[in-house]
């Protein structure tokens, strides 16, 4: 199983993710919770999601750079650092897109 999340601040490696789902998986099979006929294929479901989920500040991140961009002149001359106006930004279109942070 090849899935992976790869991110500039590389929180998780695949292993620890493929790790997690596996225990998550394993702790549901024995309290009874979950019945399955291939322990694989959900294994592998749970790491898309641990990751998929994992990726979306990253992809946020990205937008807000791609944003801030086009507005240097704008931050120089209000005197605002690159810094400050990320968060902010980063905190309103988060707000935005229903993305809790």
């Amino acid at each position: 199983m090849e899935v992976g999340y790869t991110s500039s601040l590389m929180r998780l490696t695949s292993d620890e993710i493929e790790f997690i789902a596996r225990k998550v998986v394993k702790t549901l099979v024995a309290e009874g919770k979950l019945e399955l006929d291939s322990e694989a294929r959900v294994v592998e479901a749970v790491v898309r999601v641990i990751t998929d989920e994992l990726m979306v500040e990253d992809r946020l991140n990205e937008e807000v750079r791609e944003k801030l961009t086009e507005h240097t002149a704008e931050m120089q001359r209000m005197s605002i650092t690159y810094t400050d106006m990320f968060k902010m930004l980063k905190k309103k279109m988060a707000k935005e897109k229903g993305i809790i942070l």
